[in-house]
């Protein structure tokens, strides 16, 4: 079973910066995408940013600008730097990976991040 945890959630001011990490493991890392998403509750579970396995970028325009997606293949993990907070990125950050190998998706348990104002 792929597991995904994550890590680097918390309370932080608004303006302020926090790096979100999760670690995977059970799954050859290095050839699959990665993503992080958020949820607030009420809503539906969106998607922040994606990196593929070649380090290709994306982001939703909410974020752009502010958050940078990373990866590093020799340690197994994704990371989330989010700069420039506001109350409206509160939710719950959630790591997911599908796997291109033997199928299936994936989601970690979910890190709290609260911005206040």
């Amino acid at each position: 079973q792929v597991q995904l945890v994550e890590s680097g959630g918390g309370l932080v001011q608004a303006g302020g910066s926090r790096r979100l990490s999760c670690t995977v493991s059970r799954i050859i890392f290095s050839i699959n995408a990665m993503s992080w998403y958020r949820q607030t509750p009420g809503k539906q579970r969106e998607l922040v940013a994606a990196i593929t396995s070649g380090g290709i970028t994306n982001y939703a325009d909410s974020v752009k600008g502010r958050f940078t997606i990373s990866r590093d293949n020799a340690k197994n993990m994704v990371y989330l730097q989010m700069n420039s907070l506001k109350p409206e990125d509160t939710a719950v950050y959630y790591c997911n990976v599908a796997d291109i190998m033997y199928g299936g998706r994936y989601w970690g348990q979910g890190t709290q991040v609260t911005v206040s104002s």
